[in-house]
């Protein structure tokens, strides 16, 4: 087909996508929602801080809120799905998405599903099989979108017909323990109803009070809190974080096990004691504990003057009944331990400042943090309170009516705070001691476990005891000062240096400290692909005290090294000279922390000190990238921290890029309509994919206006290419180049933010004026099929993930464009895994879908792969496409459209089959096991037909195009 499409084909277009649309169901509508919580709505103080983790990347699961029954009886799947339902649609906070505008957060509630879905995994063993929790674990430490919507996520385990282990699995930023509370409450009366029984439970209120509300009501009230925040900062005046002890070494497995607790039991005696000892001095069991809390860190650290946390709510009045979210604010009680006084004293030392704090508990502590600034955080960073306290009760379970219920412990591997004491009280009273294992070492933890069983044991026996008395060695102090330049050849090398170098995946390292410089790392990796510089820094910073940690590390093909085998400063890079900052982006730096922090710093002064923090470091990192053209994020900002090193950090960015541009042509920047026919506009170029469609176009000789961000543009410049600067955000970008082109493929995806993907896509098609149009798309798209062989352009089956949705609605958003006001046909290309030789798609073999079976043979761990028949499906594995023969079928689409939907399949590959071959290419010996539990990243057992791309998609004799071959190729690290 020529791009010049006639009237009547583009009659005949229109008529197939209106046919389509009529045909599919329906995207879901735009975000509107009737009632009192209809239309954006601010973050209230406690949300802003879990949404910028988020932002920060904190999105592994330590704010995921697992809540898990095991529930015996006849258990109703079905009107426990439609209770859930109904939970959702009351609560709007249960589907709110978060959105940024103008630097400024919001909350968004979505229209209510029309299900929720339950996911059922049969189980091989019982309830107490060992390998159930580690699957509740990895259950509750998968990421939620919160662009998307964080609705709660569902696990059944089906141990036996009336057996069953159910967990809920929410985000933090949604609820709270208390909302935990009201969630099970509704959830078993509504259960009640959908089963029949409803007649015999109270009904539920007509409109509950709903969180947006809340936080809208909180941010009125916040030129209110002016008498509060005073308070707070004369009350915590010269605080500053306690030093906990840290491991010279961090242990092998802290990516796996960051955190830990130490529970030991305590006699049935001991928490009515507390309680007598609480009753002589008018103090609650809380306050007794909290007491035994600080005088553990006392012994622990050595210190007097110690600041503990302690979670208070802000649940109040009875129009506030009912409310499910995050409702919490963290109190930091300080209390002084001088002289050392008996416990029974420190109770009353404790009572009354709790008293005070609870007074003042309506001021937020992220504005008590942002009110001291620097004056309240560590050496490091920081943040004032690191140690929490809390009395442990009955914990909250679903008791669904018909069935027995029993709580079952869930844990995401992750402290959220460095250290927190506890008193269990259900299930026989104990003691718990959890910390970040990047805070405490275990030997020291296990010990500080130990002996706070003993100190609430001598406590609650003899109130009169001295605090110096009492179980727990005083730690040491902090280690010394680092050296000062790179030890000479035979020295002891810096404490950096050698945590760099027992990293299992760095070859070489070495630190440099120049005088009145800031302290620099280096790293070689071992293989191409690795830990990334942030990644590296942050295993220093978990092993070292401060003055140790690099403010980067620098990662080098080879270190240099003099005659006598010891590195070679004067030819390591970026070595910042003492003094004033030189360099060309010395004054941007400058310009940047002055504009955004109000204040112009001196070379060497600290972001906390100017009164930087989490919302400014993201807001300096995007002024900086977008103005030098280098990628920076806001942790970037708060692990450099001076202008001269985020200095030194840039200029060792902007040499790898420099190093890149060298060897590529020339970028040119367009900005006017390509003049030459014939011209494609490409975008994701830089990917894995877009990189194979270039070289395809280059191949057939067409003409191509590359998409690129100004810091990536010499990635894809090249002969006949012609680059113009944008991305998916850009929307105005977007439609000019579109405009500017004769036909479009459209091979970029964000894949966490389905709603700038479908703006991206809307924005194009409202330019797109002639020609064809070629979208990238997914077989996530079919979602979940009904049946195991997946025809081309099959309904979509629920439940679709976020990023399978928003390709629907791309799709559509295309489709129905079709053939109208001159436009030429269109194609939506769905592909299944990409394999090639190319960085992004090695990335992705082992981190992506497969990355479970790479990293087993990698690691030689063992796998269990499901067992055909497993969950009643015969087959389990993945379809796959060679990245080259994905670029044919999308080039071909340009002269002969599909005018719908198309699969662009290579072949499929079953999980024993792809495992053997891993573990040939890696020389591993990973125990391979067999059994009838699916793992949620092996749940896939669909073969998706290919047939009207079946002639692009046909392998090229001698090019390397069989699953075999290209596994090998991205095994293979990749020549410089």
């Amino acid at each position: 087909m020529s791009l010049d499409t006639p009237a009547s084909l583009q009659e005949e277009l229109l008529r197939r996508a209106r046919s389509r649309a009529a045909s599919r169901p329906s995207a879901p509508a735009p975000a509107t929602v009737t009632g009192p919580d209809s239309g954006p709505a601010p973050l209230s103080h406690a949300q802003r801080r879990m949404w910028l983790m988020d932002r920060l990347g904190h999105r592994d699961g330590v704010y995921s809120v697992p809540f898990a029954t095991r529930l015996t009886g006849p258990l109703d799947l079905d009107a426990l799905g439609e209770a859930l339902t109904a939970l959702v649609d009351r609560h709007t906070i249960l589907r709110t998405r978060y959105g940024q505008l103008d630097d400024v957060p919001y909350q968004e509630a979505l229209p209510a599903p029309d299900s929720v879905p339950v996911r059922v995994v049969d189980t091989a063993g019982g309830p107490d099989d060992e390998d159930l929790a580690p699957l509740l674990t990895a259950e509750a430490r998968l990421p939620f979108d919160l662009a998307a919507g964080a609705l709660p996520r569902a696990l059944v385990l089906r141990h036996g017909p009336e057996d069953h282990t159910v967990l809920l699995t929410f985000h933090h930023i949604a609820v709270d323990g208390h909302s935990l509370e009201t969630v099970a409450d509704e959830l078993a009366r509504l259960y009640a109803r959908a089963a029949g029984a409803g007649a015999t439970v109270p009904p539920l209120s007509v409109a509950p009070p709903q969180y947006a509300d809340f936080a809208r009501r909180e941010q009125t009230a916040a030129d209110r809190l002016g008498r509060g925040l005073d308070h707070w900062a004369r009350k915590l005046a010269g605080a500053v974080p306690p030093v906990l002890s840290r491991a010279a070494t961090p242990p092998a497995d802290l990516a796996d096990r960051p955190a830990a607790t130490r529970v030991e039991p305590l006699g049935a005696e001991v928490p009515d004691a507390l309680r007598e000892v609480g009753r002589q001095r008018r103090a609650t069991l809380f306050t007794v504990q909290l007491a035994a809390a600080f005088a553990a860190l006392h012994r622990l650290t050595g210190e007097d003057d110690l600041v503990i946390g302690c979670a208070a709510g802000h649940r109040e009045g009875r129009d506030m009944d009912g409310l499910v979210g995050l409702c919490v604010n963290t109190l930091p009680v300080r209390v002084d331990l001088a002289d050392d006084p008996e416990f029974g004293v420190l109770v009353e030392r404790v009572r009354d400042a709790l008293l005070e704090a609870q007074q003042h508990r309506q001021v937020p502590y992220d504005l008590i943090m942002e009110r001291l600034g620097a004056a309240a955080r560590g050496a490091d960073g920081t943040a004032l309170v690191r140690v929490t306290s809390d009395v442990l009760g009955e914990p909250t379970a679903l008791r669904l009516p018909g069935l027995r219920a029993e709580p079952v412990e869930v844990t995401v591997a992750e402290a959220k705070f460095d250290l927190t004491f506890g008193l269990v009280l259900a299930g026989g009273p104990a003691s718990l001691v959890q910390y970040g294992r990047a805070a405490l070492d275990d030997a020291t933890g296990a010990a500080l476990g130990r002996s706070f069983a003993a100190l609430l044991t001598a406590v609650a026996a003899d109130p009169s005891c001295r605090v110096s008395g009492l179980p727990g060695p005083v730690q040491a102090g902090p280690a010394g000062a680092g050296t000062e330049s790179v030890p000479a050849a035979g020295a002891a090398p810096h404490p950096a240096e050698a945590v760099l170098r027992a990293h299992p995946r760095v070859a070489d390292a070495a630190v440099l400290a120049p005088p009145g410089g800031p302290l620099l790392a280096y790293a070689v990796l071992r293989e191409w692909s690795g830990p990334s510089p942030v990644q590296l820094r942050a295993a220093v910073r978990d092993a070292l005290d401060p003055d140790l940690v690099p403010v980067t590390v620098m990662l080098l093909d080879t270190l240099p090294r003099t005659a006598d085998g010891t590195p070679d400063a004067n030819r390591l890079p970026g070595a910042p000279a003492p003094g004033a900052l030189h360099g060309p982006r010395a004054e941007a730096v400058t310009d940047a922390f002055a504009h955004t922090l109000g204040r112009r710093p001196a070379p060497d002064g600290d972001f906390f000190a100017l009164g930087g923090h989490s919302l400014t470091a993201v807001q300096l990192a995007e002024r900086l990238r977008t103005g030098l053209g280098l990628p920076l994020t806001g942790l970037d900002i708060m692990e450099a921290r001076t202008p001269r090193a985020l200095l030194a950090l840039l200029d060792a960015r902007a040499a790898v890029r420099d190093a890149a541009a060298t060897a590529s042509p020339a970028v040119r920047s367009v900005k006017r309509r390509a003049t030459k026919p014939g011209t494609v506009l490409v975008t994701g170029g830089t990917g894995g994919v877009g990189a194979f469609v270039l070289r395809e176009l280059a191949a057939i000789g067409r003409p191509v206006l590359a998409l690129a961000r100004p810091e990536s543009a010499h990635l894809v410049a090249g002969d006949n290419v012609e680059v113009v600067a944008g991305d998916l955000g850009d929307l105005d970008g977007l439609r000019a180049a579109v405009a500017g082109a004769d036909a479009v493929i459209h091979a970029a995806c964000t894949f966490t933010r389905p709603e700038v993907d479908v703006a991206a896509m809307r924005a194009m098609v409202e330019a797109w004026n002639s020609g064809p149009f070629v979208f990238v798309s997914s077989v996530d798209a079919y979602g979940h099929p009904a049946d195991a062989r997946v025809a081309e352009e099959a309904p979509s089956r629920q439940p679709l993930s976020p990023y399978g949705q928003a390709k629907v609605d791309c799709e559509r958003i295309l489709l129905q464009a079709a053939g109208t006001g001159g436009r030429g046909g269109a194609s939506a290309v769905r592909s299944p895994l990409v394999w090639g030789p190319h960085d992004r798609l090695r990335d992705q073999l082992r981190w992506g879908a497969t990355g479970l079976l790479y990293q087993a043979a990698r690691n030689n761990t063992p796998v269990t792969l499901p067992s055909p028949g497993a969950g009643g499906h015969e087959w389990y594995g993945t379809a796959w496409v060679h990245a080259a023969a994905l670029a044919r079928a999308v080039t071909s689409c340009l002269d002969t459209p599909v005018h719908g939907v198309a699969n662009a399949v290579s072949g499929h590959v079953g999980w024993p089959e792809l495992t053997d071959e891993l573990s040939g290419l890696l020389g591993s010996d990973s125990p391979v096991l067999s059994g009838t539990e699916v793992h949620p990243d092996l749940d896939h057992h669909w073969h998706y037909r290919a047939e009207r791309l079946a002639c692009a998609l046909r392998p090229r004799p001698g090019e390397g195009e069989d699953f075999r071959t290209v596994l090998a190729e991205m095994v293979t690290p990749a020549t410089p």
